[in-house]
């Protein structure tokens, strides 16, 4: 009888305890970065870019199922995977390109939150943007991750305030439906750019690292008794079931939600002449006139609570590629001294991000650049995700299915295509 994945000595495994680093990851994709560019892009275009979500779900869901079972299976993250079986260069190569984007993404999320608490309670927007600097990278580097990761399951709840916004505004949903299926598509760059930011802000690079780090961080733990499935194969069938449903749970709920957010856009600022929108934070102010008060709260409490999740994420997920592809120690539950690189890079490039907002560079408007940077620079390393699930003297008997090995694949190609199709179109 195979054996059950435990995911602690004397932890329940059912229900929400099984919900770990896929529906945290699949919430932190809804980070200030992703609300600004779902609220620019409804705006902009209204329903006509509905679709996208839609089109993005099964794409996620596989890219992040390959980066889980990467993780899971080999008890590394992708970072050092990739040292390890395409050389420290391509390693460097690749994670330069993720530090790069989840600095901008840092320095703009964290803007948007200072931007959105000063909407709710007025002040000095960038002494909130230091202190939500400084909460992250304390909670990080102190509170000890088995403790932590609990809050941030708590705070994926705060994305359910862009589902409240949509409950309490008037939908016209037969042209909703209408402008998803049958959706009026614009050929031109700037439309071009829209959709690569929608599906860059969707399927991220520090998602696939996150994710992957994450399982490695369970199954390298010594009070845990899951082990890389290349060890202990008898775990494989439980531990694919829970990273199935985890994965899928976290993916879905993230879309749904980046489903709303573009509708609000949609139907208070777009059908009201408004379509041009800076940030996550001008959405919220934008949204009062029309729907009032508390729908502008809502949304810019969302994006602070939304915020608290993804910043660390963002951070972390730097550190461990970092680490990784350097051979270093990397681990949330390492003391400070026992991973210098990995918590020198977090902290790093949380100061990085911090800086951002004190520079003549506005991190409000690299919001929606993150998301292009982003899905651009997914292409290179989602293709090495995928040969290094495929490859089957990396996975073993796990290696990749058909099923899976098709949708990673086709999330690529997609990828790829929408990154073309952008800069064919720039000039134009």
């Amino acid at each position: 009888m195979p054996a059950k994945e435990v995911p602690a000595k004397g932890r329940k495994t059912a229900g929400w305890r099984r919900l770990s680093a896929g529906l945290i990851t699949g919430a932190a994709d809804d980070d200030p970065s992703g609300i600004a560019t779902y609220s620019q892009v409804g705006a902009a275009y209204g329903y006509g870019t509905l679709w996208s979500v839609f089109a993005a779900l099964p794409l996620m869901i596989g890219i992040q199922s390959v980066c889980a079972r990467i993780g899971r299976v080999t008890g590394s993250g992708v970072g050092a995977n990739i040292r390890a079986h395409y050389g420290r260069f391509s390693a460097y190569a690749l994670v330069l390109a993720l530090v790069i984007a989840n600095v901008i993404n840092l320095g703009a999320d964290i803007g948007a939150m200072g931007a959105a608490l000063k909407l709710l309670i007025g002040g000095p927007a960038l002494a909130y943007v230091a202190a939500f600097a400084l909460l992250s990278t304390a909670l990080q580097v102190y509170v000890p991750f088995p403790y932590y990761s609990p809050m941030l399951k708590v705070l994926t709840l705060s994305l359910f305030a862009y589902v409240a916004t949509v409950l309490i505004i008037k939908v016209p949903w037969t042209d909703v439906w209408k402008g998803t299926f049958w959706p009026q598509v614009h050929f031109g760059a700037s439309y071009a750019v829209a959709i690569v930011a929608v599906f860059g802000t969707t399927i991220s690079p520090y998602l696939f690292f996150w994710q992957a780090a994450q399982e490695a961080e369970e199954v390298n733990d010594p009070d845990n008794a899951r082990r890389p499935l290349k060890r202990k194969p008898s775990q494989g069938r439980d531990a694919l079931q829970r990273i199935r449903i985890d994965t899928v749970s976290g993916m879905l709920i993230s879309e749904i939600v980046a489903f709303f957010i573009i509708l609000t856009a949609a139907v208070v600022l777009h059908a009201h002449g408004k379509t041009h929108i800076d940030s996550a934070a001008a959405a919220a102010a934008a949204l009062e006139p029309v729907a009032g008060r508390f729908a502008s709260m809502l949304f810019a409490a969302g994006i602070v609570g939304t915020g608290l999740l993804a910043v660390p994420i963002l951070a972390g997920s730097a550190a461990f590629g970092t680490a990784e592809a350097f051979g270093k120690p990397c681990s949330l539950a390492r003391k400070p001294r026992q991973a210098k690189l990995f918590y020198g890079t977090l902290v790093l490039a949380s100061a990085l991000g911090l800086a951002l907002n004190v520079t003549p560079i506005n991190p409000i408007k690299a919001l929606y650049w993150s998301a292009v940077i982003n899905g651009v620079a997914a292409v290179p390393i989602m293709i090495v995700i995928m040969l290094l699930g495929a490859n089957r003297r990396i996975m073993g008997q796990f290696v990749l299915p058909w099923g899976l090995k098709i949708l990673g694949w086709v999330a690529t190609a997609v990828m790829a295509a929408a990154a073309i199709a952008m800069f064919v179109t720039w000039g134009r």
